[in-house]
C-alpha cells in the first residue's frame, strides 16, 4: 500500500511539470506574446467584448452588393463590431420577417416599409429613436419634413434612408412632335387633360394613368384632406365628389383614347420594357423620382421630370421615404445599431456607394458631397428633389394597419370603372363602406 501511494505521488508531480510544458506550444492551450501574456486569455477577451449586430433589407443584387460594402467598410473602421446581414426579395422578406417578430428574434436594424412601419410600431416591435435623434444619429442639416417622416404619434419609429417625390417623367421630344411645347409652368389638371388630348390626336397616348391610391392621396391633399384620417379609423376625407372628380377624369381620358385602355394597362402593369414610353409611343409616366434612373435606361433617349399639377401642388405635394431604417425594441445593442444608422446617412463613401439608389440622401452636405459621382439622369433625380423639397409639405401619417386591404379595394373599384362595369359615384359609396369597414378595426 505504501508504494502504490507513492507511485501514484510521484506520477502527480511529475504531470505538474509535464502539463506547462505540453501547453506551451499546442493548439489546444494558450500562446505567450514574449512579455509573458496569455495570448489566448486576450483573445478570449476581445472576442466577449466583440459586438454583434443583425441588419435586414429587403431589394436586388445590386443592393444586396452595395450594402454589403458599406457593412465591410463600418465593420473595418469599427473592429469591435460583427455584423450579420439578412435579406430577401420584398414579399420574401415580410415573410421571413413575421415570425422573427412572433418569436422576439428580430435582428437589431430592419429596414421598414411606409406600409408596415405602423403595424411594427403599434406591436412594441421597434424602439423609439428621439433619444438618439441629434446624439448618436446626426441630423443638424436634415429637412424637419423629411425626418419627421419616421414619426407616428409623435414618436421617431424609424430614419428615412432617402426620399423620393412624385412627378411627370417624359419624353420631351416626343411631346414636341404631338405639337405641345413643353409642359407648362404651374400647371392644372384642366391642362394636364387638353395636353393629352393634343398627343392623341397626334397619334400617342399620354402616360400609363395614375397608380389610384397615391395618386388619389396626392389629390386629396391638394384639397386639405387625406386618403386617412390621422387616427387610421376611417377616411380621411367626407365628400365623395372628390372620389368622382378625380376617378372620373381619368376614366374619360381611357374612354377618349389618351391613355390605353383598362384592358391593355392590366395587360402591361409593372412591366417596365412594355410601357408605352419604352415603346416610343407614349408620352410619359406618373411615378416617384427613384424610378427615373431605371425609366431613362430603359427608354435609352433624353428625358426630363415634370412637377406634379394643381392647384395647390405645393398642399399636395410632400417627400415620400424610399424606405426606413429602424432599430428593433429587443436589440440589446441599440446604441451601435444607432451608429450604423449614422453612418449610413453622414459618411461620404459609403453614400458614394450607394448614389442614391434608396432615396435622395436626406443630409444636404451628403448631396452636395456625392454631386460630382453621379451620372446624368442621378443628377436630374437630386436637382428635381431639390427643387421640390422647397415647395414640400408635411407628409400625411403612415398608412395605417389595413391600409394594403383598402388600396387593394379601392384598385378594384378603380378597374370596374375603367371597364365601364360601375359608374364613379357607385365605386365611391362601395369604396367608402368596404374602406371605413377595414380601418374600423383600428377602433
Amino acid at each position: 500500500m505504501v508504494v502504490r501511494k507513492k507511485t501514484a505521488l510521484w506520477m502527480l508531480v511529475a504531470l505538474l511539470f509535464i502539463l506547462p510544458a505540453c501547453s506551451g506550444g499546442g493548439s489546444a492551450g494558450g500562446t505567450s506574446d514574449g512579455e509573458g501574456n496569455d495570448k489566448t486569455a486576450q483573445q478570449s477577451t476581445n472576442k466577449k467584448d466583440k459586438t454583434t449586430l443583425r441588419i435586414a433589407w429587403w431589394g436586388g443584387d445590386k443592393r444586396h452588393e452595395y450594402t454589403q460594402q458599406i457593412v465591410d467598410k463600418y465593420q473595418e473602421l469599427n473592429p469591435h463590431v460583427k455584423i450579420d446581414v439578412e435579406y430577401a426579395a420584398f414579399d420574401d422578406y415580410w415573410k421571413k420577417l413575421a415570425p422573427q417578430a412572433a418569436a422576439k428574434q428580430l435582428p437589431d436594424i430592419v429596414q421598414m416599409d411606409i406600409s408596415y412601419i405602423v403595424q411594427y410600431a403599434k406591436n412594441n416591435q421597434l424602439e423609439d429613436l428621439t433619444p438618439y435623434m441629434g446624439n448618436q444619429i446626426k441630423i443638424n442639416d436634415v429637412n424637419e419634413n423629411v425626418i419627421s417622416t419616421g414619426k407616428i404619434n409623435d414618436v421617431q419609429y424609424g430614419v428615412p434612408t432617402g426620399v423620393n417625390v412624385l412627378g411627370f417623367q417624359y419624353d420631351p421630344e416626343l411631346l414636341k412632335k404631338s405639337g405641345v411645347d413643353g409642359i407648362p409652368e404651374n400647371w392644372t389638371w384642366d391642362q394636364y387633360e387638353e395636353i393629352a388630348l393634343k398627343v392623341r390626336d397626334a397619334g400617342y397616348v399620354m402616360d400609363g394613368s395614375m397608380a389610384p391610391d397615391i395618386f388619389f392621396h396626392y389629390f386629396l391633399r391638394t384639397h386639405g384632406y387625406s386618403l386617412y384620417n390621422k387616427e387610421g379609423t376611417a377616411l380621411g376625407y367626407e365628400d365623395d365628389a372628390l372620389f368622382t372628380e378625380f376617378f372620373g377624369r381619368l376614366a374619360r381620358l381611357i374612354k377618349e383614347g389618351a391613355v390605353p385602355s383598362q384592358e391593355k394597362l392590366t395587360q402591361t402593369k409593372n412591366i417596365l420594357e412594355e410601357s408605352e414610353v419604352v415603346k416610343g409611343t407614349g408620352i410619359g409616366v406618373w411615378q416617384w423620382s427613384n424610378q427615373y434612373v431605371g425609366l431613362q435606361a430603359a427608354v435609352n433617349r433624353p428625358m426630363e421630370l415634370a412637377p406634379m399639377t394643381g392647384p395647390n401642388m405645393e398642399k399636395g405635394l410632400y417627400m415620400q421615404p424610399s424606405m426606413f431604417w429602424s432599430i428593433t425594441s429587443h436589440s440589446k445593442n441599440k446604441e451601435e445599431a444607432a451608429k450604423f444608422i449614422d453612418f449610413w446617412i453622414n459618411d461620404v463613401e459609403a453614400n458614394k456607394l450607394i448614389k442614391g439608389e434608396r432615396g435622395v440622401p436626406i443630409s444636404a452636405s451628403i448631396k452636395e458631397a456625392i454631386v460630382s459621382e453621379l451620372s446624368e439622369p442621378e443628377k436630374q433625380v437630386f436637382d428635381f428633389v431639390a427643387a421640390m423639397e422647397e415647395k414640400s409639405s408635411p407628409m400625411s401619417p403612415a398608412p395605417p394597419v389595413g391600409s394594403p386591404q383598402v388600396i387593394a379595394s379601392l384598385a378594384d373599384l378603380v378597374e370596374q370603372i375603367n371597364y365601364g362595369q360601375i359608374t364613379t359615384e357607385k365605386a365611391a359609396a362601395a369604396f367608402r363602406q368596404e374602406a371605413n369597414a377595414i380601418l374600423a378595426n383600428n377602433k
